[in-house]
């Protein structure tokens, strides 16, 4: 199929969810039998600046970006809480790099949402304080999944914690130190797992969270065919949670395996028409609950890859904002997430006026 024409191509955004990572050496894995979100990235065994900037460089106006941990560039050595500072450091120097200015005009992880594991409860302090030191002054905050289903076909790879992280009184000993080092948390959970959410923004309204991937509806395992029945519920615990004032939402992560919406590894794969179509009742819930000054547009890429390219992707937000204000298109483009992030006066946003 033929690359999209850009919609819109001088609109400024601010891409507030990317990773970086370099599997090559990974072990291999079946094609006959590995999970749908293996498969899909697959053909991203390798994605650093260089493809990063190929995404954000093929059409639209991405003036920044921020990337949100994903497990990649750890230290090999020293103490176990500690090793996620090696993603931090790795980050840093790619977005010192981009920072330059010899890489193009969009700055590369502007800002950077790293992971401390904060089970350790008020021994997580000291990794908190590592990562902002090893962040140049980008690190904002912390990303702790707490995605589980007790259908483990519906994570398949991504099984890594039990029920009730969010809840768990050891955990929010830990969350309760980011507020006061000025750091913000991210919530990957799943649809079925809201309700944990919200009680966690109702007992910390002092902290700044950001819902990733709308709260990631299920359509795969025992949910196949029932985000429909679904829906009404998800809607119900997002306007639940937008009650909540510190707490911003991500409309993206719909192309992922676990949403498996009919464009999910089409071929040939689906134009932005389809794409918003599909994501449509999400993306319109959320901003009708939140407000645009609370929602922001991410690509979630090289994870989002397995229903479209990245010039697709942004294609289809720009036809699902068709109808917004243009000071509404303005904050689900770029200034929520500029703000949310704290990314002045590092970026430049002078051009999005």
């Amino acid at each position: 199929m033929a690359a999209e024409q850009i919609l819109d191509p001088d609109l400024p955004i601010v891409d507030p969810h990317h990773h970086l990572w370099d599997r090559r050496n990974a072990p291999p894995t079946d094609p006959a039998t590995e999970h749908p979100f293996v498969t899909a990235i697959r053909p991203a065994r390798r994605y650093l600046l260089e493809e990063l900037l190929a995404d954000t460089g093929s059409g639209h106006n991405v003036v920044a970006t921020v990337f949100v941990e994903c497990g990649a560039f750890y230290k090999a050595d020293g103490p176990v809480e500690m090793r996620p500072v090696g993603e931090t450091e790795f980050v840093n120097g790619v977005a010192a790099m981009s920072a330059s200015g010899g890489y193009g005009p969009t700055r590369a992880c502007a800002g950077i949402v790293g992971r401390a594991d904060l089970l350790l409860g008020d021994g997580v302090v000291p990794v908190l304080e590592a990562h902002v030191r090893a962040g140049g002054g980008r690190f904002r905050g912390i990303r702790n999944s707490a995605s589980f289903d007790e259908d483990k076909a519906v994570l398949g790879p991504l099984n890594r914690v039990e029920a009730g992280l969010y809840r768990s009184d050891q955990f929010r000993k830990g969350f309760r130190h980011l507020s006061r080092l000025g750091l913000s948390f991210d919530a990957w959970l799943l649809e079925p797992q809201l309700p944990d959410v919200v009680d966690l923004a109702r007992a910390f309204p002092e902290t700044t969270i950001v819902l990733d991937h709308v709260g990631t509806p299920l359509g795969r395992g025992s949910y196949q065919g029932r985000l429909e029945e679904r829906f009404p519920i998800w809607r119900d615990n997002i306007r639940e949670l937008a009650k909540t004032t510190n707490v911003a939402v991500k409309l993206g992560g719909l192309a992922m395996s676990f949403c498996n919406f009919p464009s999910f590894l089409a071929e040939p794969r689906a134009p932005s028409e389809q794409l918003a179509g599909e994501w449509r009742p999400y993306v319109e819930t959320c901003i009708e609950a939140f407000g645009a000054d609370r929602c922001m547009f991410e690509s979630n890429f090289p994870v989002d890859m397995g229903a479209c390219d990245y010039r697709t992707l942004w294609n289809a937000f720009k036809r699902l904002a068709k109808g917004a204000s243009p000071d509404e298109r303005r904050a689900l483009f770029a200034g929520t997430a500029t703000r949310v992030y704290r990314l002045e006066p590092s970026v430049d946003m002078a051009a999005a006026a």
